[in-house]
């Protein structure tokens, strides 16, 4: 299934859904309560789907799109969900002017999906990130608390092979 979008069905729990509502009750009198409200429901979930915006939307009697413009405005916030390994690729000036383009299109080919999607089996997803202030190793992409640096694309499929085997 190489480049295709993958939905995945969402999946939470009356346990999430009963954190996610402690949160709001703990922050809903704030002044600018979306915010907290939001990281801590990424927090619980990995990820910010419809169906967890509408519950916060109606708990503090926001529309969804009031919502939604929030989540969609701040990068720290994602719609999607993350795969067991983020592989992320910095495209910042310094990796870009190096080459991140090509690690970032040999990290889709080998893996079969475009930076913002995840693998069919939850296992990876891509994410072109902004700099991660290790200009000095550009080009740069880390796999969780990985950091693999002054890469050239003929690398790219044994650092995810590494992953693979895990």
């Amino acid at each position: 299934m190489p480049n295709q979008k993958i939905k995945v069905p969402f999946t939470g729990t009356p346990e999430q859904e009963r954190l996610l509502r402690e949160a709001i009750e703990r922050h809903r009198d704030e002044k600018g309560a979306t915010m907290p409200i939001l990281q801590k429901a990424q927090e619980i979930y990995g990820y910010l789907p419809e169906e967890v915006q509408l519950i916060i939307a109606e708990a503090l009697d926001l529309s969804l799109s009031e919502i939604y413009g929030v989540v969609s405005f701040y990068s720290q916030f994602s719609l999607n969900p993350m795969g067991k390994h983020v592989v992320s690729v910095c495209m910042g000036t310094a990796c870009y002017v190096k080459g991140a383009g090509e690690i970032l299109e040999k990290c889709e080919q080998k893996l079969g999906i475009k930076a913002g999607e995840i693998t069919p089996d939850g296992k990876f997803s891509i994410a072109a990130v902004r700099c991660i202030g290790a200009c000095g190793l550009a080009p740069v992409l880390t796999i969780g608390p990985d950091v693999h640096g002054r890469l050239v694309p003929a690398q790219i499929d044994g650092i995810l092979e590494k992953y693979m085997k895990e």
